[in-house]
């Protein structure tokens, strides 16, 4: 039943809903990629949230598309089974023993967990890897980092079939290998990158846990250019996890994507928050640079 009074929240409901027109009319028809990750996806609610937020964006005429990272219970699982796991240069050192549960936690458990979660808030979506399809083929990125894979090779036809049908595709970050079909891991953050170049998104969001990238004053920056990018790497003043997320931006800027975020995925709405409103949330990295095609076949 219709409620006959109304307070001030209904009103600045009604705002901000009206405020958000012009948004939604620029991000119709819009792939958006985003990449869901930190320790938002451990927890139930967060997780819900998320999950309508894309429902939300699917709903408006926006096309997004989920790439999902695991690294908590990546750990979790390898820890069980006594398998030490190690980083250089924030991305995890993955020998086979690694890859295999690498495999088994992203391609099911999480997968799964994510795919469930869109349809429990009304949507459709299904769960795919980057071995699916050869959506995503690999070589090796780094000697030192072992079954640790650099998509070389997109074929994203099939997530064009997927969400020209209605249909949100969750993709876990597994790749096959170019050579010998090995199986590898790619990071998250690189593998979102790969997908929104390949296929010229209008955004890619990097959900972490942190609210930004942030200047040497420890400042979250709202609006970053490549060279202030480079300059801070140089500087030491990105770093660790901070640098596959940054590096990802610059390749997906590089490849066409129209601009990236990296922001704080336990901050409520935060999709939203950064797609409809003018407050945007984290760090936007935009680029006037010329713009160059992805290798896709």
């Amino acid at each position: 039943m219709r409620k006959q009074t109304m307070d001030r929240d209904w009103f600045a409901t009604a705002k901000t809903l009206s405020e958000a027109l012009p948004y939604l009319q620029r991000f119709s028809g819009a792939v958006v990629v985003v990449k869901f990750g930190g320790n938002a996806m451990g927890d139930d609610a967060a997780m819900a949230e998320f999950a309508r937020d894309v429902v939300l964006m699917r709903q408006v005429g926006v096309n997004p598309v989920v790439v999902h990272g695991g690294g908590p219970m990546i750990n979790e699982m390898l820890t069980k089974l006594g398998i030490k796991s190690e980083f250089v240069r924030g991305k995890r050192v993955t020998d086979r023993a690694t890859v295999q549960v690498v495999e088994m936690i992203l391609s099911g458990l999480v997968n799964k967990r994510i795919v469930q979660a869109i349809m429990d808030a009304g949507g459709r979506a299904v769960g795919i890897s980057g071995k699916d399809d050869d959506l995503m083929v690999c070589v090796a990125d780094d000697p030192d980092l072992g079954f640790v894979g650099r998509p070389v090779e997109m074929n994203v036809q099939v997530l064009r079939d997927l969400y020209r049908a209605g249909i949100i595709p969750v993709v876990a970050p597994v790749a096959t290998g170019m050579a010998d079909n090995e199986t590898f891991n790619v990071n998250g953050d690189t593998a979102a990158g790969a997908i929104a170049g390949a296929l010229q998104a209008d955004r890619l969001l990097l959900l972490t846990d942190v609210a930004g990238v942030k200047n040497a004053a420890g400042e979250v920056m709202t609006q970053i250019t490549p060279d202030e990018v480079r300059q801070m790497t140089q500087d030491g003043v990105i770093a660790g996890g901070m640098i596959p997320k940054t590096e990802t931006a610059l390749m997906a800027l590089e490849q066409g994507v129209r601009a990236v975020t990296i922001m704080d995925g336990r901050t409520p709405n935060a999709c939203l928050l950064e797609l409809f409103t003018d407050h945007g949330a984290g760090s936007q990295i935009r680029s006037t640079e010329p713009r160059v095609k992805p290798r896709v076949r």
